[in-house]
């Protein structure tokens, strides 16, 4: 019984010293208002804010709520213009982004893409969310893949490689050299192909 008026006392000496209390005039949410006629609010108490038309929160609702905790609020509340949010993301072939997608982004929001393995990413790896739009997104960009049946078509070889099978990204070049008991029939520069968004124009061996 002592303890629990101890306890009691503690938490009334707290409150009348303005410890584990919110107060409503510590939020300022422009284009929206506390909903509720409280002034003072005690510990892990949550309250509802509204916004006002053709406005919505962070997450496209038109209200939200936020909680007293000892530090203060639990965030300060934002009302964005409903007009100036973005939706997802566009998608783009052959990639992605790589964080968890949202139904919707305030103003400014950056979501960041990656493309898939031996793909060129071309352009900013970040979209940005501007006036509901978001902008331009990167280009995801075929590799080049050379294949035993080709080169054998062409009596070729990679040079300095025995692989089978080889990618490789835009821009790069790729050196060939004839098979054993073949000569060149195409010029020596086009042993030194380079890729060019997935197409590759193969040397020749006669």
């Amino acid at each position: 019984m002592l303890l629990l008026i101890n306890v009691i006392l503690s938490l009334w000496v707290s409150c009348a010293n303005g410890q584990g209390t919110c107060s409503k005039s510590d939020i300022e949410i422009e284009n929206g208002f506390i909903s509720e006629s409280s002034s003072i609010y005690i510990l892990n108490k949550e309250t509802q804010y509204k916004c006002k038309p053709g406005y919505a929160t962070a997450d496209g609702n038109s209200s939200g709520s936020v909680t007293c905790l000892p530090n203060g609020w639990s965030a300060q509340p934002i009302c964005i213009n409903s007009s100036e949010k973005c939706g997802p993301p566009p998608p783009i072939s052959n990639g992605g982004t790589i964080s968890f997608l949202l139904k919707v982004y305030v103003p400014q929001s950056r979501v960041e893409y990656q493309c898939q393995s031996y793909y060129e990413l071309q352009g900013s790896n970040y979209v940005t969310c501007s006036n509901g739009e978001w902008s331009e997104p990167p280009r995801c960009i075929y590799p080049c893949i050379i294949t035993e049946e080709n080169m054998n078509k062409n009596n070729i070889q990679l040079k300095g490689k025995s692989d089978r099978k080889y990618y490789a990204k835009t821009g790069h070049t790729i050196e060939f050299m004839c098979k054993l008991g073949y000569n060149a029939n195409t010029s020596i520069l086009s042993f030194q192909a380079v890729c060019r968004e997935g197409i590759v124009e193969y040397p020749r061996c006669e």
